[in-house]
């Protein structure tokens, strides 16, 4: 499996990119997922729980939704802080992303619509810039994820 392409400087831009969006991690990740949940309603069944709702507003009032979202917002941080050591962030993504593949059962496509959700917010509240220092991440974050997919024979 690859290793990380982020040059140093590269990774600096996308861990002060990444700050902005992760002060807020429980309201900005809620509402990455009411997106998705919105815009791909597919996804919603994965979360049992999340399937006889239908309004944003009642899925962003929803613990559980919060909940989730400030974890996926919470695992993508520990592998911001790990960018610049591909064997600590290995460590985050493959068991990530094992669990995702065997026992969740959870499409890998899905991970690169979180992740372009996320630039998409970003690029809202902090405009462009933001948004394009970031972008290398989030590849760096589905190619691994994907490696592993293809690892356990998905």
């Amino acid at each position: 499996s690859s290793t990380m392409s982020l040059s140093e400087a590269e990774v600096q831009s996308a861990r002060g990119a990444w700050e902005k969006i992760y002060v807020d991690a429980e309201d900005n990740g809620t509402t990455v997922l009411v997106r998705m949940f919105t815009e791909h309603p597919d996804t919603k069944s994965y979360f049992t729980h999340f399937k006889g709702m239908d309004s944003a507003e009642e899925m962003k009032q929803s613990d559980q939704v919060r909940g989730h979202g400030k974890k996926v917002f919470s695992a993508i941080n520990d592998m911001v802080q790990h960018l610049d050591n591909s064997e600590a962030f290995l460590g985050i993504v493959n068991p990530l992303g094992k669990k995702h593949a065997t026992q969740l059962k959870i499409d890998p496509k899905n991970f690169r619509v979180i992740c372009d959700i996320i630039l998409q917010l970003m690029e809202e509240k902090f405009g462009g810039d933001c948004k394009a220092s970031f972008e290398k991440v989030t590849n760096e974050i589905c190619t691994h994820l994907n490696d592993v997919y293809k690892e356990v024979g998905w």
